[in-house]
């Protein structure tokens, strides 16, 4: 594909400076076409300059990169935000399958998140308003009971809401979802991954090949490891070695 103009917004210098600087060395590809301080600032040159790709900082002084999108109608340039953010945070950010990177940037994660974003280009499958506001709502209100985890398919994401999901079981590299009414959805993403993502919500590994939601479960019958009935009547195995950890999520 041609030059990627890319644009960054972050209000410390030396952040802009040192992502210029390895944009510059890594990415001959990327060129970078402006920068700004500020959320007012940002949008005018952004609207200007029309870039293909924002870096944006989640904090920017007394805003946040949301308070900038939320100026646009429409988001036409790819995003990959870029935060010094508590861990929490980094998990909102891979449960809603939004590109970040750590500050201090790593060159190796700056190269993959690149080249994620040139794919999402090429195929036009910019970030949706539903999606950044998920996020939002995610990093702000981490208790929110109509949380949602976007799962990504072979034409973009659906936002899936967590108490709709009985259980995932590994397919491989795969993760199929099994949700009510019977439906179903797969995931290019690993069980390990939305484990990581999904333990702060009730969802318990049971077996190396399935992570149930508890908030699902029916029935427990002893045996080895012990066998739970889910809602929509599944039986899943719970392991040996998980079945004290299970049993004990019971007795609070």
């Amino acid at each position: 594909m041609a030059l990627v103009k890319a644009f960054i917004v972050d209000d410390e210098f030396q952040s802009r400076n040192l992502l210029s600087k390895l944009l510059s060395g890594l990415a001959p590809d990327i060129q970078l076409i402006g920068q700004a301080s500020s959320v007012d600032e940002a949008y005018i040159s952004i609207n200007d300059l029309h870039p293909d790709l924002v870096f944006l900082d989640v904090m920017l002084n007394e805003a946040t990169g949301f308070d900038l999108l939320k100026k646009f109608d429409e988001i036409s340039f790819e995003i990959i935000f870029t935060t010094a953010h508590n861990e929490y945070a980094l998990k909102a950010f891979r449960s809603n399958a939004i590109d970040y990177l750590l500050k201090p940037i790593d060159p190796d994660e700056l190269q993959a998140a690149i080249a994620k974003a040139k794919n999402r280009l090429q195929s036009k499958q910019f970030t949706s308003p539903e999606h950044l506001e998920n996020l939002y709502q995610t990093i702000n209100n981490p208790q929110n009971p109509g949380k949602k985890i976007a799962i990504p398919t072979s034409d973009g994401f659906i936002l899936q809401p967590i108490e709709e999901i009985i259980y995932c079981q590994a397919i491989g590299n795969y993760t199929q979802f099994y949700l009510t009414n019977k439906r179903k959805l797969l995931s290019s993403y690993t069980l390990k991954q939305y484990d990581d993502m999904l333990e702060e919500f009730n969802f318990f590994r049971a077996h190396k090949s399935y992570l149930i939601n508890l908030n699902h479960v029916q029935q427990y019958r002893k045996g080895e490891g012990g066998t739970v009935i889910m809602s929509d009547g599944m039986e899943v195995e719970v392991s040996r070695r998980n079945k004290e950890s299970f049993v004990q999520l019971f007795k609070r």
